[in-house]
């Protein structure tokens, strides 16, 4: 155990969550925000009398093993009491009634645990570990947390990524931190204010763009309870660079794209067909067949190539024995990643739990397989290796960016080199293309957010 010594920005960052009622704080994976919103808590809990019961809204996994180990591990923190409303409903109900400081429960369970109470909701502070998670106004967790707002009066939510599919997804998530104030008291107004139609079928409007200017605007809007700080600003991290390395399809593998593409159906002989009733639907098709293997109607994987297979092979031999994380997609793409590696000498594992986590950092294992929603979000995997292979591509920012933040994180001491399999001419150019587009509205907002501690501790305001 260990003494907790906060770095200014995070002492920076502490002061505002106890300083105020409601507040975004949009950390880089790895700065700490975990034992950050901890210290906070145990200040308002403890030497002010400002707070009562606390509850955390975390994705499953980080609520499973996060908070409570990261507590664990500091002097100042390990006091506190924490409950896990995790697994069956009996279990949930036993932590709920248990006498703690800080009780848990998973995102999915949000819901759950609104109807568990009813008109006697009982936390005075909620904080909501990934923010963005509550970006759909539409889903049913939005709505429940919505519906006993007022019953909270402290409000803390926490992400590096507010606003991963553009700045649409910031309405919910700032309508919960102030009921509307500043972007509007619905989704529709904050539509009308700064977004413009974008993609329509006649009277249907299916997406929205902002308008010039609208990206300031809404930054000047929210910056007084949204703060932004970036892991290069404040931490030593050494250089995190991105290799894109082309893969060619053959004639064949390249004939059964284009026909796919083109047609939306692909024979495949023996009577089985890959077809596809959407443009939604072909999206994904085509992503599989970029990888090698599409799954038909009938969830039977059918390989098309080895294309992509044989350069993530050339390349695990360049690495020389380097660890790497090897990101996959498909269930098909893992049992063909693993039957490729299974004559190799590398020590191979598919990340299932935390004793994988520990096995990795000590340098037990050559090549990690993980599909980037187990590991997104709370893993701390930069003491395994600097090497990150994308095999398959995936098109939420959100989850690329935290995956690749596995380990490009505080700790890290070599650069980290994140590897794209891209196939030429294919699916995975326009998710590269959308990625990076994305990134750059996301970064323009966090820019205009961002905290500089020296502003901060000559003026002391945002």
């Amino acid at each position: 155990m260990i003494d907790f010594v906060p770095h200014a920005y995070q002492q920076f960052c502490i002061d505002k969550i106890v300083g105020m009622a409601s507040v975004g704080i949009f950390l880089d994976p790895g700065m700490g925000k975990t034992a950050v919103t901890l210290a906070a808590i145990k200040e308002l809990k403890y030497n002010r009398w400002a707070v009562g019961k606390v509850l955390i809204i975390a994705p499953k996994k980080v609520a499973e093993a996060t908070w409570d180990k990261e507590a664990a591990k500091w002097r100042q923190l390990a006091d506190l009491r924490i409950a896990l409303a995790l697994g069956s409903a009996a279990r949930r109900e036993a932590a709920l009634v248990s006498d703690a400081d800080i009780y848990i429960i998973n995102r999915e369970n949000t819901q759950w645990l609104v109807g568990y109470y009813r008109n006697r909701w009982p936390f005075d502070m909620v904080v909501l570990d990934e923010s963005s998670s509550f970006k759909n106004s539409r889903s049913k967790r939005f709505r429940a947390l919505k519906a006993v707002r007022p019953h909270i009066r402290r409000m803390v939510e926490l992400t590096g990524t507010p606003s991963p599919h553009g700045l649409i997804d910031l309405w919910a998530q700032v309508y919960l931190l102030d009921g509307g104030k500043r972007l509007g008291r619905t989704l529709s107004v904050y539509r009308d204010l700064w977004f413009v139609p974008d993609k329509r079928s006649r009277d249907v409007i299916y997406s929205y763009t902002p308008r010039e200017g609208a990206a300031d605007e809404i930054s000047r809007a929210i910056s007084d309870i949204c703060i932004s700080m970036r892991a290069e600003d404040y931490l030593d991290l050494p250089e995190l660079i991105y290799d894109d390395i082309p893969v060619a399809l053959d004639a064949p593998a390249l004939a059964a794209y284009r026909k796919l593409e083109r047609d939306m159906l692909l024979p495949l002989g023996d009577d089985t067909e890959i077809t596809a009733s959407t443009q939604a639907v072909l999206s994904g098709k085509l992503l599989q067949l970029c990888n090698g293997a599409v799954y038909d109607e009938d969830r039977r994987v059918n390989v098309i190539h080895d294309c992509k297979l044989e350069a993530f092979l050339e390349l695990v031999e360049q690495l020389n024995g380097q660890p790497a994380i090897v990101f996959y997609s498909y269930q098909h793409d893992l049992d063909r990643l693993l039957g490729a590696l299974r004559k190799s000498k590398l020590r191979v594992r598919v990340y299932r739990n935390a004793r994988d986590k520990e096995d990795w950092n000590a340098g037990e294992i050559d090549l990690l397989l993980a599909q980037p929603q187990s590991c997104s979000y709370g893993l701390n995997l930069q003491q395994g290796g600097h090497h990150a292979i994308w095999f398959g591509l995936i098109w939420s920012l959100e989850q690329y960016t935290q995956a690749n933040r596995r380990l490009y994180r505080q700790g890290q001491t070599q650069p980290v080199i994140v590897h794209h399999l891209i196939v030429q001419g294919g699916r995975d150019e326009d998710v590269i293309r959308a990625l990076h587009g994305d990134g750059d509205v996301q970064e323009s907002l966090l820019a205009s957010l961002r905290v500089r501690i020296q502003h901060a501790r000559e003026g002391g305001k945002l």
